[in-house]
């Protein structure tokens, strides 16, 4: 009989009652400053991090192999016959690489590694699916087929409260930024398919008509059927109220879901006032 884990990195956004209920295991990205090391999401939030940025932007670096290497030995005693890992983008982080390496070592363990192209919900949500069809009785063979399916059903979009960081870290993949600082654009952003890099969606001038944006594309996405919407924020759970009020409001959204704090990895390059919306096809 197969017993699955899911693993991904803490770029993954997604809520505690869906970790704890699918076991879903997290290895973490270490968050650098000058006077110490961290472990994401286990001795440093993403409050300290964006309440400090303005004296210090850290630097990151990913899950380690020695760590990667102790979850798989775990597993290997825990009896798990196969690993699903859903990682951040192989467009901004060397997780994947990482994660393929130390899997082929664990022949035992049959791994399938999906980089999303992307990250926070977008990981969350995959993982999510998983765990209702390891419910279901489904097997891995068939889980891992229907994984690229469930990617092209999730839609993610954010808007940054300022470019700044992005820039700083060289996160900010193809998106236009000095100009449309100084005339107050705020760019709604999406991931591309090929490379998982971020890349401008639209043009808006001004916050709250960004945020109104925000919402109003759910109204664009093309299906039959009615979108759940999950939201995070990076310090900003305001204007991610606001989003969700909107959605509430939409006829095409049957549930809105407000996630909370965007991931320390994450917010180390998208900042505090980032607000991001991932719409779902059901």
């Amino acid at each position: 009989m197969e017993k699955i884990a899911l693993i991904t990195d803490s770029a993954c956004d997604i809520d505690n009652q869906t970790i704890n209920k699918y076991n879903i295991r997290i290895l973490p990205f270490k968050i650098i400053y000058s006077y110490g090391e961290y472990t994401d999401k286990v001795d440093i939030t993403p409050e300290y991090i964006y309440e400090n940025m303005k004296t210090e932007i850290p630097k990151s670096s990913l899950p380690s192999m020695k760590d990667i290497e102790a979850m798989y030995k775990k597993l290997t005693e825990e009896n798990y016959s196969h690993v699903i890992a859903a990682v951040i983008s192989s467009g901004l982080s060397g997780s994947y690489n990482a994660f393929k390496l130390v899997s082929e070592r664990f022949e035992n363990i049959k791994t399938y590694i999906f980089d999303t192209k992307s990250t926070s919900l977008v990981q969350g949500l995959i993982l999510k699916k998983c765990g209702e069809l390891i419910e279901k009785g489904m097997e891995f063979k068939d889980i891992i087929m229907k994984i690229p399916e469930i990617k092209r059903k999730l839609h993610l979009y954010f808007v940054f409260g300022t470019l700044e960081y992005a820039k700083k870290g060289g996160r900010i993949g193809r998106i236009s930024g000095t100009i449309g600082e100084l005339l107050d654009i705020k760019p709604i952003v999406e991931f591309d398919e090929e490379y998982g890099q971020c890349l401008t969606y639209e043009k808006v001038r001004g916050r709250n008509k960004s945020l109104k944006r925000l919402a109003d594309i759910v109204d664009e996405i093309k299906t039959d059927r009615k979108l759940s919407a999950y939201v995070a924020h990076g310090n900003s759970e305001n204007d991610a109220k606001k989003i969700c009020d909107m959605l509430r409001k939409k006829s095409c959204v049957k549930g809105v879901y407000l996630i909370g704090q965007i991931s320390a990895i994450v917010g180390v390059y998208s900042g505090p006032g980032t607000v991001g919306v991932c719409y779902c096809e059901d």
